[in-house]
């Protein structure tokens, strides 16, 4: 079945590059070549417009002008700071004009905040207004990183899952799915875990708030479930109305990396028996259709 991937980052050539060792981002063209090999069908531009480890940005238009010219899905993306950089400023002006444009949700959400800090929580306020889904990368501490700042245990994610219920939060990085098993450390949260789980925050937290989703993109969706490959069969097939197929493809060398296998993986898994073919489905592409679609 040809999947859509859920997150994935696409640009034009530009001078600078996506990295300071001088590695680009993958073109449209380039990215579409890597999903003919790995069987996916399109994807969502998640456009990066705020400041953290980035060596440049990219703007919601140019996001969409990607997507329209090579039938792509696109989200816009906000950052919290965005406008009077207050904490009641009026984001829906901004997802209001994107939404009207085309964008589908928000995200990858990276700015380095707190998730319970007064700005992140407006900008959650907005999107639950609006009704856009919000995709969030984690980081494990403020400054050095990229991302939502949580601690051990996902408290501050917690608090805004059962603050805002009508919002989806689509869930990603290394310090999410490092708490997929117990973790007693915050050395390993931002790392990839190894042997097997035992169900951890990133479970319980999916049990109890229907409105947590997450994508299985990157080396840390990728290694959640493969690292005990027991489990992960058992967390796909029981969360499978809330787990989205994703690659979080960045540059054109990551045609060479073990998470690109995801696609191919899932589909031995649905011709083994391992998992069922609704689940297969679900996850493969009618899941991001909902959103896509809707």
């Amino acid at each position: 079945m040809k999947k859509i991937d859920m997150h994935v980052h696409t640009r034009m050539p530009s001078t600078i590059g996506r990295l300071a060792n001088g590695q680009t981002y993958a073109t449209p063209l380039e990215l579409h070549e890597m999903y003919e090999k790995i069987g996916v069908e399109t994807g969502v531009i998640l456009p990066r417009v705020s400041p953290e480890c980035a060596l440049d940005v990219q703007s919601n238009e140019n996001a969409k002008e990607l997507a329209d010219k090579y039938n792509m899905y696109w989200f816009c993306n906000i950052d919290p700071r965005f406008g009077g950089n207050t904490s009641d400023y009026n984001l829906s002006y901004f997802l209001e004009y994107y939404k009207a444009l085309g964008a589908k949700g928000v995200g990858e959400v990276v700015t380095n905040l707190y998730f319970d800090h007064p700005l992140m929580q407006n900008l959650f306020y907005h999107c639950e207004k609006t009704g856009l889904p919000l995709l969030f990368h984690i980081a494990p501490q403020i400054g050095g990183y990229y991302g939502i700042v949580d601690d051990l245990g996902l408290p501050r994610l917690e608090i805004s899952l059962a603050k805002y219920p009508n919002l989806t939060f689509i869930g990603h990085s290394q310090p999410f799915w490092a708490e997929i098993s117990k973790i007693s450390s915050t050395d390993s949260r931002n790392a990839y875990p190894t042997g097997k789980v035992t169900p951890g925050r990133v479970v319980e937290l999916m049990q109890k708030y229907p409105n947590l989703h997450a994508d299985l993109s990157a080396g840390s969706g990728y290694n959640a479930i493969f690292r005990d490959p027991e489990f992960g069969v058992c967390f796909l097939e029981t969360f499978s109305d809330r787990l989205y197929y994703a690659t979080d493809i960045c540059a054109p060398e990551n045609i060479h990396a073990p998470f690109i296998t995801l696609s191919h993986r899932l589909d031995e898994l649905v011709e083994q028996g391992k998992i069922s073919d609704s689940a297969y489905r679900k996850i493969s592409k009618e899941n991001a259709l909902k959103i896509l679609e809707n």
